[in-house]
């Protein structure tokens, strides 16, 4: 990815007062591309459990992951919550020092906290396209703006997901469902007191039986600082990410497998292993 390599060679060293508040300055956890669902809200509580690794330009971090969805109304509205844990970064001296890191290369951080409301706007038919609004709240939790692993910052995002499927007669394949995902997202950098705001897009195609479902996501956000002749086209808050994602499914738990590569303005590589387990009894009752 020699993209990354001119930027972090040619990026002057970090002033307390001048951070670039973009996916390319810090660790892989502390602004990301945002996730999106196959279009569709659970009938019963879902966990997943998740650890992750990411290397990338000097940076190689390891995390936990957690994810709950408790549908208030099943099928129709949820409320969502997520973190990373526990994270174990290790950097280089050259990226320790084109961070000012302060000489920090190695530690342990934990991440914010983003909670979700998702509300159905419009089911599926045989026509017309599933319609769900998403409203996420980003809480300034997570540790070690210091050492370049977390904003300081709070921030939000709103999009809406759109699927559709068609069924077919495939004993292979049953579905081969479409998704595309378009928001806003927006946070808090400390630099002058400025606020990042970015249009959110994303596509996605999911193929699937009843056991096992393969996705193959783009995505990415477009910051306004990157393009800002004050900032600089190196600001870095433009990223773009390809995601697959492999999962076996059984009546009570899947398990998944999944690969993220950085095209742009987001220098790591992710691998992620995971289950999600349903809950009967955490499922709210009406």
């Amino acid at each position: 990815m020699p993209c990354f390599q001119s930027i972090y060679a040619q990026h002057p060293p970090y002033n307390p007062s001048n951070y670039d508040y973009s996916s390319a300055w810090f660790g892989p956890n502390a602004n990301p591309v945002p996730e999106f669902t196959d279009a569709t809200i659970p009938s019963k509580t879902t966990l997943s459990l998740m650890t992750d690794y990411y290397i990338g330009q000097g940076d190689k971090t390891e995390n936990g992951y957690f994810k709950i969805e408790v549908p208030l109304l099943p099928k129709r509205v949820s409320l969502k919550i997520w973190s990373t844990i526990l994270e174990h970064y290790q950097v280089t001296d050259q990226l320790s020092a084109t961070r000012d890191m302060s000489g920090n290369t190695s530690g342990t951080a934990n991440g914010d906290i983003y909670v979700q409301t998702r509300i159905l706007l419009l089911k599926e038919s045989k026509i017309a396209p599933s319609f769900i609004l998403n409203s996420t709240l980003k809480t300034a939790s997570g540790t070690h703006e210091e050492f370049r692993r977390y904003f300081n910052t709070a921030g939000y995002y709103f999009d809406v997901e759109i699927g559709k499927s068609i069924y077919t007669k495939s004993r292979f394949i049953h579905e081969i469902r479409g998704v595309a995902n378009a928001g806003f997202m927006c946070w808090d950098t400390e630099r002058l007191s400025t606020q990042d705001d970015a249009p959110m897009y994303g596509g996605k195609i999911i193929v699937l039986n009843p056991n096992w479902k393969f996705e193959n996501t783009l995505s990415g956000y477009w910051g306004w600082m990157h393009t800002s002749r004050f900032f600089g086209a190196d600001y870095g808050d433009a990223p773009i990410v390809y995601t697959s994602k492999f999962t076996i499914m059984t009546k009570k738990i899947d398990y998944f497998a999944q690969y993220q590569y950085g095209i742009h303005d987001f220098p790591y590589q992710q691998v992620r292993l995971g289950v999600s387990f349903t809950f009967d009894k955490l499922t709210p009752k009406f």
